[in-house]
């Protein structure tokens, strides 16, 4: 694989899930894997076998349906769950585990209540136990940048040694900035010596609005893996957002020059599916998804998009999957976007008109907001109806 290649890691069905209120059913979680395919990501992590009898059925079928992708089991670091996510995964045409343990010493204290040397001794045992079931093994520090750095260069260096041939370092509470995750890979990888045996891979969270660009500053150290969600869903303030990742890399591959295999017509549909199974609506103005990402109410912006799209916008909705983008009729829209909006509904407007129904539009918008094309109708048919036989449009002069 290219070094410039990005492996797109998708947990949506996963840590997605997670997240109060998007719940699935097998039946929504087997949808949602089959658009995921289409979207053409190269690991699909397809839940967490042993949380339920539900979830181990659903991650068996995604493995016996799913072709194309990785399809991934997460497992803690103890035999149970080894055993059962092989046997979930075990239908897939390519399967991996995914086994984690928290290494921060808060967690191993607070959480795990269990020492160092304990945790050491379970990544001994159950990535070895893991290669048993695949030879695609993914081993997670969780809380990894929280941990103290010897003692994650000792874990990694152990996982790949007992046969991890991915090592996910994430930021599990969001808690880094951008430069302090690009220099924490960059020691890692740096000072294991194995480390050119693995794929390193990121899953940074969202809770100080950094999961993107934590992810691309992982990138830069060294990472080929980025775990990320559908419209950036997961635990508390969600995940690195898929969407964003993906199009950062085609829209400004000047700077970020690294390439993945999405279709990127599949974005809009994949997070348009994911919001009417969960019941769970984007965000207006969610980046790359959200319905006001190729929206335009301001007149100034109109006027400009309507001369050349470029003016205010650095992608073509279509690239997305948007089929165009919309001038929002309200009260900061101006002239020109009533104009073609008139137009596109079939009405022409003499000057005189323009302005007599721009200044009802206006009035409307400053009480409800925004102007549809049947406000928008009775207004123009208002106007007409109040002119003086005078005031209608110009006659045709004769030659």
């Amino acid at each position: 694989m290219a070094d410039n290649r990005l492996i797109i890691f998708d947990t949506t069905l996963r840590d997605g899930e997670q997240a109060p209120g998007f719940s699935m059913n097998t039946a929504e979680k087997l949808r949602l894997a089959r658009q995921l395919q289409t979207l053409g990501v190269d690991v699909l992590e397809a839940g967490f076998p042993i949380a339920s009898k539900d979830d181990a059925e659903a991650v068996r079928l995604i493995a016996s349906e799913i072709t194309g992708p990785v399809i991934a089991g997460l497992a803690r670091c103890n035999r149970a769950d080894i055993e059962c996510a092989g046997e979930s995964v075990q239908a897939a045409e390519r399967a991996r585990i995914h086994t984690f343990i928290a290494t921060s010493d808060l967690h191993l204290e607070r959480k795990l209540r269990i020492s160092r040397e304990d945790c050491l001794q379970a990544v001994i045992d159950n990535v070895t136990l893991a290669r048993d079931y695949t030879d695609d093994v993914e081993f997670s520090a969780e809380d990894a940048t929280r941990t103290d750095l010897d003692f994650l260069c000792c874990i990694v260096e152990t996982a790949i040694e007992r046969g991890a041939t991915t090592v996910n370092l994430p930021d599990t509470v969001g808690y880094c900035t951008p430069d302090e995750i690009e220099q924490f890979f960059t020691d890692i990888i740096g000072r294991v010596p194995n480390a050119d045996k693995a794929v390193f891979s990121t899953h940074c969270h969202d809770d100080l609005g950094l999961a993107v660009a934590n992810t691309l500053a992982s990138v830069r150290a060294g990472c080929r893996q980025v775990e990320c969600t559908i419209n950036g869903v997961g635990e508390r303030a969600g995940n690195a957002s898929l969407e964003e990742i993906v199009m950062v890399t085609r829209v400004r591959g000047d700077r970020v020059p690294y390439t993945t295999q999405i279709q990127t017509t599949a974005l809009f549909p994949t997070s348009q599916m994911l919001s009417d199974l969960t019941h769970e609506p984007v965000q207006a103005n969610k980046a790359i998804v959200g319905r006001n990402a190729f929206a335009h109410e301001a007149g100034i912006h109109q006027d400009g998009v309507i001369k050349d799209r470029r003016t205010y916008e650095i992608m073509r909705p279509a690239d997305v999957g948007v089929a165009q983008s919309t001038l929002v009729l309200g009260k900061h829209s101006g002239r020109h976007a009533l104009k073609q909006r008139c137009e596109q509904i079939g009405v022409e407007l003499s000057r005189l008109e323009l302005d007599r129904v721009y200044r009802e539009m206006i009035d409307l918008a400053d009480r409800q907001k925004t102007v549809e094309d049947t406000d928008l109708s009775a207004i123009v048919e208002r106007v007409r109806a109040q002119q003086a036989p005078s005031e209608t449009r110009p006659t045709q002069q004769s030659a």
